[in-house]
């Protein structure tokens, strides 16, 4: 199992098929392609399904990319630690976001990659934040950014800020200036995030605990398909105060009383890091101290 292989298998899972792995690495398809089926016959299973012009992973590649990631993580490490780079950083930065994070986190990527260019960030998105820590543990990814409480008391975890959600209805729907109380819900049919997702549970129980028992419109698992169903004229929803605000001149958006809101953090095994992850946490504690 050679480097290039696992750079190869990786890039292909990322890119979803061979022209946009060739694309992101310069390197030509056939090459790409040798080199993953040397490497299917080496370990004897298939790493990915051919589903027309399309790869997606297999359950045996499924399994491998937290492995080759951390692989290929050490090797720069070793690199970085004999000075092969010259005495700059380089590698990859590893973080997986719960989705409505993302945002959240950006600035803090952003001041990562002006101290460190020669860093590459993988950004992947947390669908589920019950499964942090074992993709911490898998070597999936170095760090997740998800709301607290993580799961975890063996991972460290730097708090990075608070969340506030916000009520969102079609336009027209008559509601009072200022923050609405949750006992004062109009009666309109809601579209909201399936049960068993931590946010998700916390403000269910928050309006359960008002008094409140909402009609379900819809039950959505795609959390970015809330808005257009609200703006749609479906029902109304509790979303992100940053997307409620974008849509404050189509939709009526306020603040829920008391508020909604959930503290989130970064997430991370000490005793795994690469010097980028170390450099990258360094960062984080840093700011949050300083905030």
């Amino acid at each position: 199992m050679e480097r290039r292989q696992l750079a190869y298998f990786l890039a292909v899972a990322e890119h979803e098929g061979l022209g946009g792995a060739a694309t992101a690495l310069g390197v030509a398809q056939p090459t790409i392609s040798q080199a993953l089926r040397s490497l299917e016959r080496e370990l004897g299973v298939p790493l990915f399904l051919r589903v027309g012009r399309g790869m997606v992973l297999s359950a045996a590649g499924r399994s491998l990319v937290g492995p080759a990631r951390k692989i290929l993580r050490d090797i720069t490490s070793v690199r970085d630690l004999l000075g092969a780079t010259g005495g700059r950083l380089t590698g990859r930065l590893d973080i997986t976001a719960f989705p409505a994070l993302a945002a959240q986190v950006s600035p803090l990527v952003a001041e990562f990659r002006a101290a460190y260019p020669n860093v590459v960030v993988g950004f992947g998105e947390l669908a589920d934040e019950s499964s942090a820590p074992a993709l911490i543990r898998d070597g999936h990814s170095e760090f997740v950014v998800a709301h607290v409480p993580i799961g975890d008391p063996t991972l460290e975890v730097i708090e990075l800020g608070s969340q506030e959600y916000w009520l969102a209805y079609p336009f027209g729907t008559e509601l009072p200036e200022g923050p609405v109380p949750l006992a004062q819900l109009p009666d309109l049919p809601m579209v909201f995030v399936p049960q068993g997702h931590s946010v998700a549970d916390e403000i269910h129980d928050a309006i359960r605990a008002a008094g409140v028992r909402l009609r379900n419109a819809v039950l959505v698992d795609h959390r970015e398909a809330r808005i257009p169903m609200v703006l749609a004229g479906i029902g109304g929803s509790i979303v992100e105060r940053s997307l409620a605000e974008a849509v404050a001149d189509r939709a009526v958006v306020r603040p829920a009383d008391p508020p909604i809101t959930r503290a989130f953090a970064l997430a991370f095994d000490p005793g795994t890091l690469s010097p980028v992850g170390q450099a990258f946490a360094a960062l984080a504690l840093d700011r949050a101290t300083a905030g």
